[in-house]
């Protein structure tokens, strides 16, 4: 029985003479709570971009699962189970909510090569993309243009889309960035309720959120790992405290 779900390597990226992400380990175990924390420009995104795909690390390996993934392609990453959301929102604004849903599901749904047919026509992914909206309290909006959401809709929907695929790993990045307190706390019980099979890597600057989320908190800072330990460790960590919080 395989206990990590996923396990990053000495894994580096480079642009030009910039080490963004600097010889960085980690270890996930399945169904963990794992939340990335530090200041802007510490490396975190650029990390979960080598870990989803959408980057190529200079150096070092990404395990899911057990197995090796370091140069499998975006869409073969998900295929194995890895789904992610990212800082900026990354809807189809034209397309109906209900729509962005049905298409985030035949991505991994061997239906996609039926050509010539309305992903309309598919009921059973439109019922599955009801189910994601219910899921984050969006089913009223199914038939909406995704245009016409507000902001923390919009986050809303990206989680939904994210868990449409059934991931068994879900990267989250800064998932409450820019909502109110009110939305800020309707996504965080959002994801607090998300069962323990799917294993949660979460990049979060609201510490409250962060803290009240973690199993594990690891602390980032200049592309390197500084601090990894329980919410209750890192908190009272005073190279964190300096570091993150602006005072000892």
């Amino acid at each position: 029985m395989i206990a990590d779900a996923l396990r990053v390597g000495r894994l580096a990226m480079e642009f030009g003479g910039l080490r963004a992400v600097d010889d960085v380990s980690l270890t996930v175990g399945a169904g963990e709570r794992r939340v990335l924390i530090g200041p802007n420009g510490a490396g975190k995104t650029t990390l979960f971009h080598c870990v989803s795909g959408s980057l190529r690390p200079s150096a070092g390996e990404v395990v899911l699962f057990g197995r090796e993934i370091t140069r499998l392609a975006e869409p073969h990453r998900t295929a194995l189970g890895m789904s992610r959301t990212f800082q900026i929102s990354n809807v189809f604004a034209d397309l109906p909510v209900i729509e962005n849903m049905s298409l985030a599901a035949l991505g991994t749904d061997r239906r996609k090569w039926i050509p010539h047919r309305a992903v309309g026509a598919l009921g059973a992914l439109r019922a599955r993309g009801m189910d994601g909206l219910a899921r984050v309290g969006l089913e009223h909006r199914a038939d909406a243009p995704a245009r016409t959401l507000s902001y923390g809709e919009r986050r809303q929907l990206e989680l939904a889309l994210a868990l449409n695929t059934n991931p068994r790993v879900l990267l989250l990045d800064e998932p409450c960035a820019g909502l109110s307190p009110a939305e800020r706390q309707r996504i965080s019980q959002t994801i607090a309720r998300l069962p323990r099979e799917i294993t949660l890597v979460m990049i979060e600057h609201d510490m409250d959120v962060a803290l009240g989320l973690a199993d594990r908190v690891t602390v980032m800072h200049r592309g390197k790992v500084m601090v990894e330990g329980s919410p209750d460790e890192v908190q009272a960590n005073p190279e964190v405290r300096e570091v993150y919080f602006g005072h000892v």
